[in-house]
């Protein structure tokens, strides 16, 4: 018969031994299991798992992700299907309580062909993973463009450098890239350990204090994405975002251009503290929407629409600056838990603007802040 059952109960001998039972079932099993796996391959191909690809990298670590679901169901479906059978084939029956099961020999064959299976399947997907990532990550060939991004993690967000930028290295809160350009991140972290990620380019990548770690991505679409830390990194973790734009090639460099004339028209105003209030409000407006080197840009936490900043992690100051005095200003700058907005938690924002920022830095940036609130 096609659907043999072998279901005889066979006593062991042993006075207090459960019976031992025969294998049944076993094409039913089959067909059952195989169901189950093309099911199961079918609805992890056809289920859109992921964002949208906006990076040439994006398409091949998909592909990895696909073939993972593919080698891996029919083992989950072919070792859930064995649990329940077993649980359901040799469960306990009345009168079996207290009763030890059948003395079985194992099979030293069958042991060593399940441990090698799952051996040579796991090292063959690990080289498979690796070699992918080696090729997506691939620096590009001599004399093509790549543009260099340092990246920098701090609680509770992200700043942005192109120091490679002609005429200029340029500091920025909101990430910018050309489309189809090779762009090679350089990633470090300030206090504790951050986790660098775009999901639709896919890359990722820890944020370590005292070292730098690199990927590459090629952004292949047009469009704004955020930019966010996947690494539980404090209280302010889930507010650490920030935008990304891929823009042409133009674009691009026009605003490039427009920061980097900023940047040296702010410079160019002479010692904040020195500076008259036109001076110092520009120079404020830098600071805000750059930083200083050792105190997170403003933007990358607030959005300002007047600096051009749209950070999520701290109040939007376009709702909240207005009727704020200058000493008011100061306290929220440099003690910053002191007064917590509505919706916020003690510990966002950085306590310790009084030492990264100078005394001239400070009262450009509040003379910024009090012009910009009386717009």
């Amino acid at each position: 018969m096609a659907e043999e059952t072998m279901s005889e109960e066979v006593a062991d001998g042993q006075s207090g031994n459960r019976p031992r039972r025969g294998r049944v079932h076993v094409f039913p099993l089959m067909v059952i299991g195989l169901v189950a796996t093309a099911i199961g391959i079918a609805l992890g191909l056809l289920i859109d798992w992921f964002p949208v690809q906006a990076a040439t990298q994006a398409e091949d670590v998909d592909t990895v992700y696909h073939v993972l679901i593919i080698t891996s169901v029919p083992f989950f479906v072919l070792v859930t299907t064995i649990v329940l059978y077993c649980v359901w084939q040799f469960r306990e029956r009345p009168g079996e309580e207290g009763l030890d099961g059948p003395n079985v020999h194992g099979s030293t064959g069958l042991e060593i062909v399940w441990t090698a299976i799952p051996a040579i399947l796991l090292i063959a997907l690990c080289s498979y993973a690796y070699v992918t990532l080696r090729d997506i990550e691939e620096a590009p060939a001599a004399g093509e463009p790549e543009l260099i991004v340092e990246v920098t993690g701090q609680q509770f967000a992200w700043t942005f450098a192109y120091p490679e930028a002609e005429g200029g290295a340029v500091k920025s809160a909101e990430l910018i890239l050309p489309k189809d350009v090779s762009v090679k991140f350089n990633i470090k972290a300030l206090d504790v350990i951050h986790d660098f990620w775009v999901p639709e380019f896919r890359m990722k990548i820890d944020a370590v204090p005292g070292i730098t770690t690199s990927f590459r991505v090629t952004p292949s679409k047009l469009g704004s994405w955020s930019v966010v830390c996947a690494e539980l990194c404090g209280v302010g973790h889930a507010l650490m975002r920030q935008k990304v734009t891929v823009v042409s090639q133009e674009r691009f460099d026009a605003w490039l251009a427009r920061k980097q004339a900023g940047g040296k028209a702010a410079a160019g105003g002479g010692a904040a503290g020195e500076a008259d209030g036109g001076d110092k409000a520009a120079i404020g407006k830098t600071l805000f929407a750059e930083g200083n080197g050792e105190a997170t840009a403003c933007g990358a936490c607030h959005a300002l629409s007047d600096a051009g900043t749209s950070g999520a992690a701290g109040p939007n100051l376009d709702d909240v600056l207005q009727g704020w005095t200058p000493a008011q200003l100061t306290e929220a700058i440099v003690d910053p838990n002191k007064a917590i907005a509505e919706g916020f938690t003690e510990g966002i924002m950085p306590a310790n603007y009084g030492e990264t920022l100078t005394k001239p830095e400070l009262a450009a940036l509040v003379t910024y802040l009090e012009e910009t609130a009386a717009k």
